[in-house]
């Protein structure tokens, strides 16, 4: 059975915290171990995480990224799950996320999140606005399916492979397409909806986060140059599929 450790960037963030770790506590799949990496905060996140038995990381340098690529660069476990800290996963969340990762070429997985709080209004909103378009437009720039950090798990080997090209010290990318980006196009990403987490709906508290969000996106594409651009990275996923198919074939009339 392979171990699995949850990482958990945090800022001034106590109380979607607690609720995060009982979820986790609540797991069907043991958790190797819950690594809180604390970014700077000034409430109780610190106090909530050793309470809840989780080993706490301090990242100096602010920004997700740099939170997240503490607490996997730290991480024991055989795989690598990723929440927010306002991320509540079912039971079922990371034995589902283990299976899945153990099918033959998947490198990682991940799946959407659904609004905990408000009713049918918000909820079509934010899968017309915001989860939606994240998947679909992600999607078809990536080549595959995005990482969404709220609700991600990856082997351990995958963050290896990808660590020394993620810009996990710039605090205006979003961590999550950042890593999306160093994957290769090519490797197999598995986005179920079986691994839907439930999540705070910040994403639509107004214009401003929407905006920042937009802006970081863009900035994030920025960053990456080449290995953002779409039609190399579907140039990429056509070249590789074509070789399989020929190896394959080739294989076969021996």
């Amino acid at each position: 059975m392979p171990q699995v450790s949850v990482v958990v960037p945090v800022l001034d963030d106590a109380e979607h915290l607690a609720r995060c770790l009982d979820a986790l506590a609540a797991q069907t799949h043991p958790v190797h171990e819950v690594l809180v990496v604390d970014n700077g905060s000034t409430d109780d996140s610190v106090e909530v995480a050793r309470a809840a038995g989780a080993t706490v990381l301090h990242e100096p340098v602010r920004g997700i990224a740099s939170a997240s690529a503490r607490g996997y660069d730290r991480a024991s476990g055989d795989v690598i799950a990723r929440l927010d800290a306002d991320s509540v996963p079912p039971p079922g969340w990371i034995a589902e996320s283990v299976r899945l990762l153990e099918r033959p070429g998947v490198v990682a997985v991940t799946g959407p999140g659904r609004p905990r709080e408000g009713g049918r209004v918000l909820r079509r909103l934010w899968d017309g606005l915001y989860m939606g378009p994240y998947f679909v437009l992600m999607w078809s720039a990536l080549g595959r399916p995005p990482l969404f950090g709220s609700a991600m798990a990856m082997h351990r080997a995958t963050w290896l492979a990808a660590r020394c090209r993620a810009h996990r010290d710039d605090p205006e990318v979003h961590d999550d397409v950042d890593l999306s980006m160093q994957l290769d196009p090519a490797w197999h990403v598995v986005a179920a909806r079986s691994l839907t987490v439930e999540v705070s709906a910040r994403p639509l508290s107004g214009a401003a986060s929407v905006a920042r969000r937009t802006r970081r996106a863009f900035h994030t594409f920025r960053v990456n140059g080449r290995r953002a651009n779409p039609v190399r990275r579907w140039a990429r996923r056509g070249r590789v599929a074509l070789r399989d198919r020929v190896t394959a074939r080739w294989t076969l009339r021996r």
